[in-house]
């Protein structure tokens, strides 16, 4: 018999459409790929090089289950450079990607039944990753007007005495959208206010910020645990690391549920990661230069198409927009765009019910490829009538 919990465990939409891309590429078709969140850079060489180098000093063997040391330390010194906030390298466990760290936090803080709220739309895994430890996400629905942004006063309705947390992902998937430090401000306050013990924070895009600036929770507040990892910013989603900042009562707990579960992150991409840190600024930089040209140039094909974009987003990769007056099936018509423009492309349903009638679009592809794939669905836009 199927456990239960798998068997009610929602599908990753976009990973459904990617697989019927893959399908349709086989028999010849050219895709356009516009709905997986995978930056389309190569890996920048001082990584690959010190990844190498790992390798011919035989660090291939287990490390502490927290990561190495020096890794653990030059993520302190990160967070200090960009944040000027001060953790200590024992508050910090190396993970095999960012999903590993939020299983063993979950399992750290959460008993059954156990309340997590976070925004609607959302990125799609997070339910998942509660309730498979018996958890509840409660969903607090943001709007495009507001820039996606939670309005505190909408997440205090919610707070009951089973909130063990207050979920925030800034910059955004899937909007693209940053929380302003005035909110961020607000809801650690109001964290504080309600005796509600942890903010949860996925940083994972930070520093693919082209707008503004991007705040981590930590510059409000203690409690809090912190995601971030090498995958988005540094092109390392294959590499496999990540990484949690966590209050220092729960590095235990965290390390016991690690050790059981995972054992520790690969020696060899730990090393790696010591190089991203501290080398790879100028290919940062060079990947945002371009990241960011492709963005203007989304946006300004979106828009110009008649796709909502009320507040244009500033971080990640992604563009969320709203195509009501085309389906009210955003399902659907994903998979339309797919089959008869041969453009992949995320349903907001995946994100949440509030994400309905929107599409995302992500911008980890060359400016080439956008280019064909906006010529691709305007030509289909123009074949729907309007709602």
């Amino acid at each position: 018999m199927i456990s239960k919990r798998t068997q009610e465990m929602t599908p990753f939409i976009v990973m459904d459409v990617l697989e019927r891309a893959h399908e349709m590429e086989r028999q010849g078709i050219h895709i356009i790929h516009m709905e997986v969140g995978e930056p389309d850079f190569d890996t920048p060489q001082c990584i690959k090089d010190a990844a190498c180098q790992a390798l011919n000093d035989g660090h291939t063997h287990y490390t502490h289950s927290l990561g190495i040391l020096e890794l653990r330390q030059a993520i302190c010194e990160h967070y200090f450079d960009s944040y000027n906030v001060s953790v200590d390298p024992d508050r910090v466990v190396i993970s095999s990607g960012t999903s590993p760290a939020m299983f063993v936090m979950f399992a750290a803080l959460l008993e059954k039944g156990d309340q997590v709220i976070i925004s609607d739309p959302h990125y799609a895994c997070y339910p998942n990753f509660i309730k498979f430890v018996q958890g509840r996400p409660v969903t607090v629905p943001v709007y495009e007007e507001d820039g996606f942004q939670y309005r505190p006063e909408a997440i205090k309705e919610k707070i009951t005495p089973k909130t063990k947390g207050i979920f925030i992902n800034s910059p955004s998937n899937p909007t693209g959208n940053l929380l302003s430090a005035n909110r961020m401000q607000a809801i650690a306050d109001l964290a504080l206010q309600s005796g509600l013990p942890y903010i949860i924070s996925d940083e994972i895009y930070h520093g693919l910020v082209y707008e503004g600036k991007e705040h981590s929770i930590l510059e409000f507040t203690d409690k809090a645990f912190v995601f971030n990892g090498f995958s988005k910013l540094y092109a390392m989603t294959g590499l496999r690391l990540g990484y949690m900042i966590a209050p220092r009562h729960f590095i235990r707990p965290i390390q016991k549920v690690q050790q059981n579960f995972f054992i520790s992150a690969n020696a060899m991409v730990q090393m790696a990661g010591i190089a991203a840190l501290k080398e790879a600024h100028d290919d940062i930089a060079n990947m945002k230069k371009i990241y960011n040209e492709r963005r203007k140039y989304v946006v300004q094909r979106l828009k110009a198409m008649g796709l909502g974009i009320t507040v244009e987003p500033t971080g990640a990769f992604y563009v969320f927009a709203n195509a009501k007056h085309k389906s009210k099936d955003s399902y659907k018509l994903a998979f339309d765009i797919l089959e008869k423009a041969h453009v992949g492309v995320a349903p907001g349903i995946d994100f949440g019910e509030n994400g309905e009638g929107y599409l995302r679009f992500s911008y980890a592809t060359s400016l080439e490829n956008i280019a064909e794939g906006m010529d691709r669905l305007e030509a289909y836009l123009k074949t729907i009538p309007d709602l």
